[in-house]
């Protein structure tokens, strides 16, 4: 096991702490690291992508999983079990040329199985099959005595866990359920809307025949075009689907649950590769790389070349479910001071506030370089789980912009006022009263850790900043 005193950050790049990085191999060494933690206590940590301090810990000890990496596919019981810090671009690659599916596959998959639980991640077919700790058969957790429990859903732990931002316990393993597929291609449509209103009925004409979904808004459009966007829907692709030009860069791989399996190699995207890709390799400049011309500029040819309607684009499964990824630098483009990550989600029939959100946006300078719409289904059962039914809309900013705090405040005022609630899992700025009021299983939550940890073992930036 390596150890060593690092700065740490999360994604964003808010907010360096300085903590002792422990890096185990196996259970046991991680186990020793909790039983001897010094009186800051621990935190989980994986590959570093949560936008804010949620594996952050000033002074204390933090438990880098990404050692913890094997996977173990039972495809005749429909299940993997793998370790923490299996990354779910992995997991994805692992299983697909099986013919199998991960449960819940969100938006990028440079991020761990234990983060994904820890946060309750949504996927994009949220609508269809939930957030991910409900596709969660078991999971190992080890606790503040040291000692390693499995915990099953229906119990208050797993509850308090998935969701739980890793303040009950060092997820080490867990236990998910996969899906067949029949190949590793992906039939995507592509919708280009012109306005937040056109957009939103765009989203729920197709129902859920296409379950997975998102539409990516232009911040920087104002007046009648306010809110437009591209919405993009996909499905698994049928077995006779096979494109045209693929040549061979196609090949049968092993068989699957349905029997013969394509698994794809490398073939050239049919768009040009984006702006933001291109310039990801490119050294932070004070105050971002692009100030609200060039954004408009850039936003508006986005718009533009996206086709009004496509339909039954063929794209690999990982290019369509973790484009994202592609541009590992992106978050350069936000300056030296990093990006703020503002997630948040309203109930259908508060439309209007997405609307006042994007208006306001767009009335400053439309900064935000990434803004994504996405719907959400029931609620989980995590007490401090994201996802609830209605819209979800994520929001990337400048950390260095003037006004930031207060502007962001508003929104807390806007969405709270309509029963909404900020992702804490992307929080780095949110006031705890304000946390109080989004999250009414906090109280429930607070009574079991005091419980389970009464010394307080796990602990991050933001639960202390947060009093979770």
């Amino acid at each position: 096991m390596s150890v060593d005193t690092v700065s740490l950050t999360g994604w964003g790049r808010t907010a360096p702490t300085t903590a002792v990085r422990f890096r185990p191999r196996t259970y046991e060494e991680a186990a020793a690291v909790v039983r001897g933690r010094g009186p800051r206590g621990v935190i989980a940590r994986g590959l570093g992508r949560s936008p804010g301090d949620a594996a952050q810990n000033a002074g204390g000890s933090v438990l880098d999983l990404t050692g913890l990496a094997r996977i173990d596919v039972d495809p005749a019981a429909g299940v993997v079990r793998c370790d923490a810090g299996v990354s779910l671009e992995r997991l994805l690659r692992v299983l697909l040329p099986l013919g199998l599916f991960p449960p819940v596959v969100p938006g990028a998959g440079r991020l761990t199985v234990g983060g994904a639980i820890a946060s309750d991640l949504p996927g994009l077919d949220h609508r269809r099959s939930g957030s991910f700790a409900r596709q969660v058969s078991a999971l190992e957790l080890l606790t503040a005595d040291g000692e390693i429990r499995t915990v099953l859903p229906g119990t208050a732990l797993f509850d308090a866990t998935t969701g739980g931002l890793g303040l009950t316990g060092v997820i080490l393993g867990a236990t998910l359920r996969v899906r067949p597929v029949a190949t590793a291609l992906m039939s995507v449509s592509t919708e280009r809307a012109g306005d937040l209103d056109e957009l939103l009925a765009r989203f729920t004409a197709g129902g859920d025949r296409l379950p997975y979904a998102s539409a990516w808004i232009d911040p920087t459009a104002r007046g009648r075009a306010a809110g437009r966007g591209i919405l993009t829907r996909g499905e698994h692709a049928p077995p006779h689907a096979r494109p045209a030009h693929a040549g061979r860069a196609w090949w049968p791989g092993r068989a699957g649950a349905r029997g013969r399996f394509l698994s794809p190699g490398p073939f050239p995207h049919p768009f040009p590769r984006p702006l933001s890709g291109l310039l990801a390799g490119l050294p932070a400049l004070p105050g971002g790389l692009l100030g609200p011309g060039p954004a408009a500029l850039c936003n508006g040819v986005r718009h533009r070349i996206a086709p009004r309607v496509r339909a039954g684009e063929l794209l690999p499964a990982t290019a369509f479910f973790h484009a994202p990824d592609a541009r590992p630098g992106a978050s350069l483009l936000y300056g030296r001071g990093g990006l703020v990550r503002y997630g948040f989600t309203v109930g259908y029939g508060h439309e209007e506030t997405l609307h006042r959100v994007v208006r306001r946006l767009a009335a400053g300078g439309g900064p935000a370089l990434r803004v994504v719409l996405q719907r959400f289904g029931a609620a989980g059962s995590g007490l401090l789980s994201f996802p609830a039914p209605g819209w979800s809309l994520t929001l990337d900013l400048p950390a260095a912009l003037p006004g930031l705090a207060r502007f962001l405040d508003g929104l807390d005022e806007e969405v709270a006022a309509a029963g909404g609630r900020v992702c804490l899992a992307k929080d780095s700025r949110m006031r705890p009263e304000t946390a109080a009021a989004m999250y009414p299983g906090l109280t429930e939550f607070r009574e079991l850790r005091a419980r389970l940890d009464p010394t307080g073992a796990f602990r991050s930036d933001l639960s202390r900043r947060l009093g979770l």
